[in-house]
């Protein structure tokens, strides 16, 4: 498992959301090779983003490396208390995994050192 310090060195992309990663690597033949996302081309793609796994309680933040063999946890966080209240206004209860809010987004920027 990485630790906050080593994200510095994870090309992560901010915008990916759970639903564009699975139809990238794993509906094969169902999206737009012209979209921000098209599908992969070989076995050497990869990309790193975060989720919020609400399946846990509380709720957790993982970095997820995903590539044609399958998906892989690099980090696995608590949600700081004010982002878990943030969060659970946001979905309630709904047992999910889901993309970071922008409020989460901002506090893991900082975490990873990228402050925005």
């Amino acid at each position: 498992m990485l630790e906050w310090k080593d994200l510095a060195l994870v090309d992560i992309d901010w915008n990916l959301t759970p639903e564009h990663a699975v139809t990238m690597f794993l509906e094969w033949g169902n999206n737009d090779w012209h979209s921000e996302y098209p599908p992969v081309r070989s076995k050497s793609d990869v990309v790193h983003y975060f989720v919020v796994d609400s399946w846990e309680d509380p709720p957790v933040v993982r970095l997820v490396r995903r590539d044609t063999e399958g998906a892989e946890d690099l980090l696995v966080a608590p949600l700081p208390d004010d982002l878990l209240a943030h969060f659970r206004s946001v979905n309630g209860t709904l047992r999910a995994v889901s993309a970071p809010t922008s409020a989460i987004k901002a506090w893991l920027r900082k975490q990873a050192g990228q402050g925005r």
